[in-house]
């Protein structure tokens, strides 16, 4: 997990919901934006990659766009978004394994074919034979 705090900036915007009069006057919503083609944190390929992931997140311009207002306060919404901003840009990066082909071995085979020919058997001796 890289720490790429430096590099993002800030944006301060009036909350909305409850709150009361506080809601009309405080800034306290953060919005947090990050360019990802400028970072020096990254090289080429994980740049890529994060774009290719969170393409729905960044916009044509190339900023990656976050907004907090979980707390009532602005450094509480900004420490949430620098941690939520670093969490996802951690989850894109992160390459999972490929899944390689098995088949089923002989014995396991075998042993799926002989409880069903019990369970088969089974219900056959319960039938009324004439």
């Amino acid at each position: 997990m890289k720490d790429f705090s430096k590099e993002l900036s800030f944006k301060t915007s009036r909350s909305s919901g409850a709150g009361g009069q506080n809601v009309n006057k405080v800034e306290t919503a953060v919005t947090v934006l990050w360019k990802v083609e400028t970072s020096v944190f990254f090289n080429d390929d994980e740049k890529t990659l994060i774009q290719d992931k969170l393409k729905n997140r960044i916009n044509a311009d190339g900023w990656l766009f976050l907004t907090v207002s979980e707390s009532r306060t602005q450094l509480m919404n900004k420490n949430k978004a620098i941690e939520k901003i670093i969490e996802i840009v951690d989850k894109s990066l992160f390459i999972p394994k490929k899944r390689t082909a098995t088949k089923p071995s002989k014995r396991q085979k075998q042993k799926r074919l002989d409880t069903k020919k019990k369970l088969s058997d089974k219900k056959e001796n319960r039938r009324f034979k004439f």
